[in-house]
């Protein structure tokens, strides 16, 4: 099936979205940078692409996607990037393995907890579900055939390769063959998981789902929630339990019950009456929000500050436009084919008339 021009431009935006959402949004990389999407948009798009491609064309929706998107997680920082074993990433001394550091696995506790929430829930999850909000109509659709997905799935690997290279480059680290293999086999294992999910559509019930505000104020709030769990935790650590040295369990415990808390809530109001695509680009909205405004108030990792903030207002002002328009065009695909059932019908009641 040769996908419709319309398709290929979805397509061609999630490319673009996934890591302008991923690392400029997020704050770690200013627009200055851009020309570092030329190894950013294969990497973080490739994926994006593919986790929506598989999930669509084999009928399942978001809990097949966000498993895949967990399964990302361990690709990109498990073999690509490796930060989840280098105890100096960047070589910027940031300690990132120290919180509730694991010795038998070499792993931080709470940096992977964070990475996966990062990857799942942002990188994949909110970019996904920004670019269906734009394309209305196909959203739950295959927008590519499998030639088309054959040559994603290339650009996919051709720039994790390259960010693997820039990588290795820049921090001349690699992993241990144990960590490697274990990144992968879990990688593999959180695949197959995706795909036995059953596909089928949740039944709706209950007296109705609450408005998208709401639900993006959910979104908003928990996600403030985890990607501040660090000062959370610390508040917690020396008012309750006294010890401000090791916040990192903590931290881990307090992302760990705001994902759940998250996760319940959402398909509690998923599977209630009314629930639509613009509860689903709330969801988003709220989760590119708090990406947005935690940029503020996190220290530059590259450049100075003042050129950091003007990337950061840029790039929240766009969400919030790119948020306000995916809105009014799911409000006017949706008001164009509540008049085209009424159409249909009306004909079918005057074909029937005596």
């Amino acid at each position: 099936m040769i996908a419709r021009k319309r398709n290929i431009f979805a397509v061609i935006t999630l490319l673009f979205v996934a890591p302008l959402v991923a690392e400029y949004l997020l704050g770690d990389l200013p627009l200055r940078m851009l020309t570092a999407l030329i190894v950013l948009a294969p990497a973080y798009g490739g994926a994006a692409i593919l986790i929506r491609e598989i999930a669509r064309r084999t009928g399942r929706g978001w809990p097949t996607m966000l498993t895949l998107g967990a399964a990302y997680a361990l690709i990109g920082e498990g073999l690509i990037t490796q930060s989840l074993f280098n105890p100096d990433y960047m070589k910027k001394h940031l300690h990132l393995l120290d919180p509730a550091y694991i010795p038998a696995l070499g792993i931080g506790g709470w940096w992977t907890a964070f990475m996966f929430n990062v990857h799942t829930f942002w990188s994949m999850g909110v970019s996904i579900a920004l670019v269906e909000a734009l394309f209305p109509a196909d959203a739950e659709t295959p927008w590519l055939g499998w030639v088309g997905d054959s040559v994603v799935a290339l650009v996919f690997v051709l720039g994790s390769a390259a960010s693997f290279g820039i990588g290795f480059k820049q921090n001349q680290f690699i992993a241990s063959h144990a960590q490697l293999l274990g990144a992968a086999a879990l990688s593999v294992l959180l695949m197959v998981s995706a795909f036995l999910i059953p596909a089928r559509r949740p039944q709706r019930f209950g007296v109705g789902a609450p408005s998208p505000w709401i639900t993006a104020a959910i979104a908003f709030v928990l996600g403030m929630a985890v990607l501040k769990a660090t000062p959370i935790a610390s508040v917690l650590s020396v008012g309750i339990l006294h010890t401000s040295s090791n916040w990192g369990w903590p931290a881990l415990g307090a992302m760990l019950i705001f994902d759940a808390f998250f996760l319940v809530l959402i398909a509690f109001f998923s599977r209630q009456g009314g629930w639509n695509a613009l509860h689903t680009l709330s969801l988003a909205g709220g989760g590119a929000l708090a990406y947005g405004i935690r940029a503020f108030t996190a220290k530059p990792l590259v450049g100075g500050v003042l050129g950091m903030r003007i990337s950061n207002t840029v790039c929240l002002t766009a969400a919030v436009w790119l948020i306000w328009f995916a809105a009014r065009r799911i409000i006017r695909y949706q008001s164009l084919s509540g008049a085209i059932v009424e159409d249909h019908a009306g004909g079918e009641l005057a074909s029937s008339a005596p």
